[in-house]
């Protein structure tokens, strides 16, 4: 059963004349974009730097506005929704960013960066329940409770990632999306926070959305996959890997480093 459908979706981003002060073209990031995530499951969705797939999980987040399709979310229509219809929403799908020092406040403790989330969608809570929720939820992503006072930048690139996929944890969400979340780590710690989400997914049935550029990464994680190039989609399935029937696919597959 589809947790997320995307149909024909479209997004497109105005250019302006800095002389004229009006809208002289449109850039086309996605276009036409259609497929199906499976509840429980893993889409992952990969493609070269400028393919539009981050902008894709920003599209279905909500978070850039469409020109063109839907987003249904089990089976419930959320493209184009205002802000206050779309807000139930924002605790049913979470996003795990790219840079996990930039998605942080700087200015703010983990207790703090993962108990908003909580504030914000549980307010029946009290500050011993949520205290405990926090603890929980940095022993799920590998983190000790002693750490809950510390700030992003005490942390390395990997501990702050897994901050990040606590805080996205904190509302109990259905659907993540993670766009690219191991492209600014180290090739071992990539291999952890992978690891991490694929034990999560086991324990807690999360449904995932993985956007990346590496296809080793994507493979290594994804049931399916999804290959984006200039917005569009230019193949899917799950047995891409092995025998690809485009040549854009063909190509990104030879870049894969060998692992000798």
């Amino acid at each position: 059963m589809s947790i997320l459908d995307v149909e024909n979706l479209s997004v497109s981003f105005p250019v302006r004349s800095p002389f004229l002060r009006r809208t002289v073209d449109f850039i086309e990031a996605v276009r036409d974009v259609t497929f199906s995530v499976q509840k429980g499951k893993t889409l992952g969705i990969v493609g070269e730097s400028g393919s539009g797939k981050s902008t894709l999980g920003k599209a279905i987040l909500n978070l850039v506005p469409i020109s063109g399709g839907l987003v249904r979310f089990e089976k419930k229509i959320i493209s184009q929704l205002p802000e206050r219809e779309f807000r139930p929403f924002r605790r049913k799908i979470q996003m795990v960013f790219q840079d996990p020092f930039g998605s942080l406040n700087p200015r703010w403790s983990v207790w703090q960066i993962i108990n908003e989330p909580l504030q914000l969608h549980f307010p029946q809570l009290r500050v011993a329940e949520r205290r405990l929720r926090v603890i929980k939820l940095l022993e799920i992503v590998g983190l000790n409770s002693d750490m809950m006072r510390r700030f992003p930048h005490e942390f390395s690139g990997g501990q702050r990632q897994r901050v990040g996929i606590a805080r996205a944890l904190a509302v109990e969400p259905e659907l993540i999306v993670c766009d690219e979340p191991v492209s600014a780590l180290d090739v071992s710690v990539q291999a952890q926070i992978v690891n991490l989400l694929q034990d999560l997914q086991d324990a807690l049935g999360l449904t995932y959305l993985f956007i990346g550029h590496d296809l080793a990464v994507v493979e290594h994680i994804s049931h399916e996959t999804v290959v984006m190039h200039q917005g569009r989609i230019v193949e899917a399935g799950e047995f891409i890997y092995q025998n690809p029937q485009e040549e854009y696919t063909r190509k990104l597959l030879a870049s894969v480093p060998a692992v000798s």
